[in-house]
């Protein structure tokens, strides 16, 4: 289960960082509204993380396959944040400040609250999106048989 959701961790990682590039290279980066598809990353990052969790087990423990679906995206969401610190803090400072004067935040905030935001925003998708795709996972209760009176 560790290298199911390490590797599902750096492979979402890796998807949001090259598609951070590519719309940094079109200079639309910031641009809040483009990072919606983030969450589509996340989507199929954990669900491939728990058909292959799935795959590698022959009875699909609910629990099990949550953490491993979970930790993946946790996985995902601190390295895209310390990626995006390093970018924020390193490479384009005026980064941050552009992304509060377009959303008409307050200037003494800093750099370190998006960096929060970031790694909270992918918890709470990380979480929601395990929820659900375990509900398609699980193994049934329901027998198909019903009993007459």
């Amino acid at each position: 289960m560790f290298k199911i959701y390490i590797k599902y961790g750096f492979l979402i990682t890796l998807a949001l960082i090259i598609y951070f590039l590519v719309f940094r290279m079109l200079g639309l980066h910031d641009n809040i509204l483009l990072s919606a598809p983030n969450g589509i990353i996340f989507a199929i990052g954990i669900y491939l993380s728990l058909k292959h969790f799935k795959a590698s087990t022959h009875k699909v423990d609910y629990e099990q396959g949550f953490v491993t679906g979970f930790l993946s995206g946790i996985v995902a969401s601190i390295l895209f944040a310390i990626f995006m610190a390093i970018y924020m803090y390193q490479i384009d400072t005026e980064f941050a400040h552009q992304i509060m004067a377009k959303w008409n935040m307050e200037d003494n905030l800093n750099t370190a609250m998006l960096v929060i935001s970031l790694l909270i925003l992918g918890i709470a998708t990380s979480l929601v999106l395990t929820l659900t795709f375990m509900q398609l996972l699980k193994t049934s209760w329901n027998t198909g048989v019903m009993k007459k009176p």
